[in-house]
């Protein structure tokens, strides 16, 4: 009846005329790209891994083909799969190579007025196309990542509900408890490896933006795919919608989520459990990303399920470790070890305490004890500088509250604890006003810089700020990028400390290996393998992180260096195999059409 085989790449069918044609493709081509078994240097196979063929479906025809995003080629439809699959009549008579479609792409791009006009244009895209899109961001990812993730992904999320076209993800409400399995197993993908989730009520520094924050799940997971490459189709956007107390919500005709306000206490609980434990159930071992819950929520949820299931949270662990990287790419100019400096951090959240607790474990490593590597480590919150005379603080600040005098002025602040970094993860735009940059630089030759705040909008300083305030001599980072600055005749380029030089690598890391838990030491290594990729020439010119065309290369290196921790500290349940580079690399989708006949 039919006989299937792999030449040059290409998945081949032959088959009889009279045969049931769905029949036979239903037979191998979901996953085009995912079910081919992915041989490491010791004959191991992937399947177990990352390739078990567990997600089957038929291949559709006609209309319904070229409506299909995982397999559209659109005019890249060759003669014979036009004559085969019904498209004959339904698409113009040249046939384009994908290389002439994304030169079509970029032609469109390029009339798009804004960058929100350019992401709707490529959602679209998404939508429509889904190796064309991946392709298109694999070979622009400098000048498109700040399109489809931050900045613009922020104001994509506060018009959400108004640029909506299409759903993407799985939507689980307040009022689907107790059903929440079902609506995970609705997912037409099987073979779900990674699921970012959120509640909404944290998104970046924009707040509670409730079921609207979906946009952040869905860039996240673009990401995975185009600097990782982790098949898309083993990806999930999840939202938690249980409600919103942003009153402009609330009153928004067309808000996508539940209008009522924000359910709490251990209803919330109840659906956030149900729905870890669902996960295990309908795609056992798949990883969890918790991304921009609040921070009443993010640290416990981390403590309770990082031990039970493979999870971690971006905004404290991941953060944390871009962060580190850029650290140890200022040791680089500066010298010495870091536990040989004070690091003040301007907000005492997620990301600052994620920071500090990753700082904490990497100073151990250098000869600290915990107590001592915490003393390096000092915050700044909402109400003053955090110590040991305070009554307002929550357990993960006192953890790092020292015997010292309040102060309630950053700058007062900057000028007696002399710190070598200032860290800006406050949400709070124009904290590193002058007078705190100029004191920086009255106490250090090359004062490191971080402003990490997103979007743009809420950055502590800009890039020309950081080094017009400190002479030039500043080490900046920032959670947004900024164009370069000329600083006495010489170009910076300011590199943005993206959290995607980090968490697609541990992703990839992690389900190469079958990592069972996901360690803090894994973001440690992980750090250093993005601070190894810096070179000497970036670091003259003002870089503390790789050229963002370099990422992939970088995730690479990352997702090597995890699977590596989590075959020594036994945490990996897959065979290691004898080249674990090139295993990884052949994993790695890459987003070329494949023939279907």
């Amino acid at each position: 009846m039919f006989s299937i085989s792999e030449e040059h790449n290409d998945i081949v069918i032959r088959y009889r005329r009279d045969s049931s044609f769905n029949e036979t493709m239903a037979m191998v081509l979901a996953q085009i790209h995912l079910q081919r078994q992915v041989k490491g240097s010791n004959g191991s196979t992937a399947t177990d891994a990352m390739q078990k063929e567990s997600l089957v479906r038929h291949l559709p025809r006609g209309i319904a083909l070229l409506r299909d995003p995982a397999f559209n080629k659109s005019t890249a439809f060759s003669e014979e799969e036009r004559k085969t699959l019904g498209l004959s009549g339904l698409l113009p008579p040249r046939v384009h190579t994908i290389e002439e479609q994304v030169q079509r792409v970029l032609g469109n791009l390029a009339k798009k007025s804004t960058d929100m006009e350019r992401y709707v244009f490529l959602n679209g895209l998404q939508d429509r196309n889904s190796t064309l899109f991946y392709r298109v961001l694999q070979e622009n990812i400098e000048q498109l990542m700040p399109i489809i993730y931050t900045p613009t992904v922020g104001q994509a999320c506060l018009e959400y509900g108004h640029i909506f076209r299409r759903p993407r993800g799985v939507y689980i409400s307040i009022h689907d408890k107790g059903h929440v399995a079902e609506l995970l197993a609705n997912w037409p993908m099987k073979d779900i490896r990674v699921i970012v989730v959120t509640d909404g009520e944290r998104i970046l520094g924009l707040g509670d933006l409730g079921a609207d924050g979906m946009g952040i799940p869905v860039g996240k997971l673009a990401l995975y795919t185009v600097c990782a490459g982790i098949h898309p189709n083993m990806s999930l956007p999840v939202t938690l919608d249980v409600g919103t107390d942003n009153t402009r919500l609330l009153n928004d005709p067309l808000y996508i989520g539940l209008q009522s306000p924000r359910v709490r206490g251990e209803v919330y609980d109840e659906l956030v459990d149900e729905f870890v434990w669902a996960v295990q159930k309908v795609y056992p071992g798949a990883l969890i990303q918790f991304e921009d819950f609040a921070n009443r929520n993010a640290f416990r949820f981390l403590q309770k399920y990082r031990d039970a299931v493979c999870c971690f949270n971006d905004d404290i662990q991941g953060t944390a470790s871009v962060a580190v990287a850029g650290f140890f790419s200022a040791l680089r100019n500066i010298g010495g070890k870091l536990s040989d400096h004070r690091f003040l951090f301007l907000g005492a959240g997620e990301a600052g305490l994620g920071t500090g607790n990753l700082l904490v474990e990497a100073m151990q490593e250098e000869g600290l004890t915990e107590a001592e590597a915490r003393e390096h480590c000092w915050y700044f919150d909402s109400t003053g500088l955090v110590v040991q005379s305070r009554d307002d603080l929550n357990e993960e600040k006192r953890r790092f509250a020292h015997a010292h005098p309040f102060v309630d002025s950053f700058k007062t602040a900057v000028e007696m604890l002399r710190p070598r970094a200032i860290v800006g993860v406050s949400g709070q735009p124009q904290q590193f006003s002058r007078e705190v940059l100029e004191a920086m630089a009255q106490v250090n030759e090359q004062p490191i810089v971080f402003a990490l705040s997103n979007p743009t909008s809420k950055s502590e300083c800009t890039a020309e700020e950081a080094y017009m305030w400190t002479g030039g001599r500043a080490l900046f980072a920032s959670g947004s990028p900024f164009a370069p600055v000329q600083v006495r005749g010489e170009t910076r380029y300011p590199m943005q400390g993206n959290n995607v030089y980090i968490f697609p690598g541990v992703g990839m890391g992690v389900l190469a290996c079958g990592a069972k838990r996901i360690s803090d030491r894994m973001f440690l290594v992980a750090a250093k393998a993005v601070a190894a990729a810096v070179s000497a020439e970036d670091l003259r010119q003002g870089r503390l992180y790789p050229p963002v065309p370099k990422v992939r290369e970088v995730s690479l290196d990352v997702a090597v260096a995890v699977a590596k921790e989590a075959y020594a500290s036994d945490l990996a349940s897959c065979p290691q195999p004898d080249d674990l580079r090139q295993y990884i690399g052949e994993l790695m989708y890459q987003p070329v059409y494949r023939s279907y006949v």
